[in-house]
């Protein structure tokens, strides 16, 4: 255990040594809050891309004992990017918002692509994916992550943070709540859950569109 003070500097240069995958298999929701476990006194064998280097680095800054990546957190794995099955694609956007860097484009009920160069391979675009059309593959050719892709995914990663806590702050505070319940409003306005369920109304109408398609073209 590191008898080192949990400074803003300390966890700058821990944060410094980790991959900026933003993956969140560490247990973390992303590099810097692991970052700031770490410098707490947390594990540091806990981040599957930095892997074996990563924890030998990480081990000798925090002049603390070498350990195995813990098998919990998942394993260290060849270098992927996120591909998306533009045919199968119904644009219900969810990938865009899972994605920590801002590297899948498209636009709501059209087709989205993965810009390969900015991917992180954190896969975290899969799970909500309606359609499964989306795959890991390793790059082509093959090639280990970088200090500097690291650099980038965190200037993209922030870059997206601000984007985000701009968009909130321009759409302002949410109205006060009483008692477990929105309080009175001056102005009429829709149901909170609207949006979101007809967000998923389009996402199921888009889904069984795409069976239908699918169902043709193989004669099912």
């Amino acid at each position: 255990m590191s008898s080192l003070v949990p400074t803003s500097d300390l966890i700058d240069r821990i944060d410094a040594l980790l991959p900026q995958t933003q993956c969140t298999k560490c247990g973390y929701q992303g590099c810097r809050p692991y970052a700031e476990a770490i410098a707490g006194g947390s594990a540091i064998n806990q981040c599957p891309p930095g892997g074996a280097a990563g924890i030998t680095k990480l081990a000798t800054l925090l002049n603390r004992r070498r350990l195995p990546l813990t098998p919990d957190n998942g394993h260290e794995q060849p270098l992927a990017v996120a591909v998306i099955d533009e045919d199968l694609c119904i644009g219900c956007t969810l990938c865009i918002d899972a994605c920590p860097v801002d590297a899948i484009v498209g636009a709501p009920k059209r087709m989205h692509t993965v810009i390969a160069s900015w991917c992180t391979g954190c896969d975290l675009c899969l799970p909500p994916c309606p359609m499964d059309c989306i795959v890991m593959r390793p790059v082509d050719p093959v090639r280990a992550w970088t200090e500097a892709d690291a650099r980038t995914a965190r200037a993209r990663h922030l870059a997206r943070k601000r984007r985000l806590q701009s968009a909130q702050d321009k759409d302002g505070p949410k109205p006060a709540k009483v008692a477990g319940r929105a309080a009175p409003s001056t102005t009429r306005s829709a149901p909170p859950s609207t949006d979101a369920g007809r967000k998923q109304a389009v996402i199921a109408a888009a889904v069984e569109r795409a069976r239908r398609r699918r169902g043709q073209l193989t004669g099912r």
